[in-house]
């Protein structure tokens, strides 16, 4: 079975960057084009872009776009050392890391490109050491040689992040199909994923989605199944948005009717992404992750994370430490979608024709709302995390994963 295009959620040239707005997802395709860091910033607060790896590349570009700019497009180049150029690229990123304080690929992301700027800076400084002042023009090359150096870094992670993807993928499926073969013999299996990982929330391909797109592509995909997502609906409106893409044979179920579906329709595995990892396993994720690990345990299904290694927080020692996001009340009060001309007839749009979309209250005015973004699966609950570097399981008797042995020896 040959694979199906996937969607590009984030396009990039050097100097334009443009992200598919999902927040119209799935009645409208838009992209958006983002202009600088203001820009980067916005788009990800306001959720046109999530996804822990999209998020991360994302800012990182879009700082990207900025630096271009302000480098190509003046007459005087803006800074006039590499020390200037690291301690503007460094504002930056420490302004972009407040975008989404959960998503450590975003931290991650942001302390190696500053690691990498200040040893292209650090070096040329070295070089130039001992030059008197008179060598200006000189020290405005160095400079925006550590620009070029942002620039190329924050590229080259648009490429690996897709280079991870297949191999989590890879991983994934091959883990979940040897232990359906070794427990039931099955050859084919029924899985059940959460919120959005697929290409909306990465550079292309995704992860736990990803875990699903090979198993189907390798054909031993009998059937996938997509939580709603509740209050934010990534699941029904984008999980399913690029499940239907793909024709990927697949169907949507509310949140709670995820016990119901295990019980009755032969689930192999829960499969899921992670904002944050915890030294010893434990997993930040979408909120309504923690109780698909416990009704998962309840019947015997395997539980799945499936994250970059970048995901992974080795100065969190577990989940307690975790800081969880808490969103507006608005969320889930309120609700967003398509309007149909006629409400006795359910008549869709004509295609082509302009899609209108409103926003409903659902709940009754005056009741409290708390609307945390994530919550934490302990690492009891989690059966394995899939990486690009291969599967990390539990030694035997143990409640917790040894994180950093594994990525050590990998």
């Amino acid at each position: 079975m040959s694979a199906a295009p996937t969607l590009e959620a984030i396009k990039y040239r050097r100097g334009t960057l443009q992200i598919l707005d999902q927040l119209l997802l799935p009645f409208e395709s838009v992209y958006e084009t983002v202009k600088g860091v203001q820009d980067g910033h916005s788009v990800i607060q306001t959720m046109k872009v999530r996804g822990a790896p999209a998020i991360a590349i994302v800012a990182a570009l879009s700082l990207a776009v900025q630096l271009h700019i302000e480098t190509t497009h003046r007459a005087a180049q803006p800074f006039k050392t590499p020390a200037a150029a690291v301690e503007y690229i460094a504002a930056q990123l420490e302004y972009l890391k407040t975008s989404r304080p959960t998503a450590v690929n975003l931290f991650e992301a942001a302390a190696r490109l500053l690691r990498i700027v200040q040893a292209k800076a650090d070096t040329l400084t070295a070089a130039a050491a001992g030059e008197t002042a008179a060598h200006m023009e000189a020290s405005e090359a160095a400079a925006a040689a550590v620009v070029i150096t942002y620039i190329e870094a924050a590229e080259a992670m648009l490429v690996q992040d897709i280079t991870d993807n297949k191999n989590i993928g890879r991983f994934g499926a091959e883990y979940i199909l040897a232990r359906a073969a070794q427990e039931k013999g099955k050859t084919r299996v029924r899985v059940l994923t959460h919120c959005n990982t697929g290409s909306l929330a990465t550079a292309g391909w995704g992860t736990a989605l990803g875990i699903i797109r090979d198993l189907h592509v390798r054909g031993g995909l009998d059937h996938a199944f997509c939580t709603e997502t509740r209050p934010y609906n990534q699941g029904s409106r984008l999980t399913a948005y690029e499940l239907v893409y793909e024709q990927i044979p697949s169907t949507l179920v509310c949140d709670d009717m995820v016990s119901a579906l295990l019980k009755q329709k032969d689930i192999a595995a829960i499969v899921v992404g992670a904002d944050r990892v915890a030294a010893n396993g434990d997993t930040a994720n979408k909120i309504g992750t923690y109780q698909l690990a416990i009704t998962a345990a309840y019947h015997n299904v395997m539980f799945i994370v499936a994250a970059p290694s970048t995901s992974i927080d080795l100065d969190t020692s577990n989940g307690d430490a975790i800081v969880i996001e808490e969103r507006s009340g608005l969320e889930v009060t309120h609700i967003r979608g398509k309007t149909l001309d006629d409400e006795a007839e359910v008549k869709e749009h004509d295609a082509g024709e302009r899609v209108t979309t409103t926003t409903v209250e659902i709940a009754a005015r005056g009741i409290n709302v708390w609307n945390p973004a994530f919550d934490v699966a302990p690492s009891s609950l989690i059966s394995a995390i899939v990486t690009e570097k291969g599967v990390i399981t539990k030694k035997p008797g143990q409640t917790v994963f040894a994180v950093k042995e594994f990525l050590e020896s990998h």
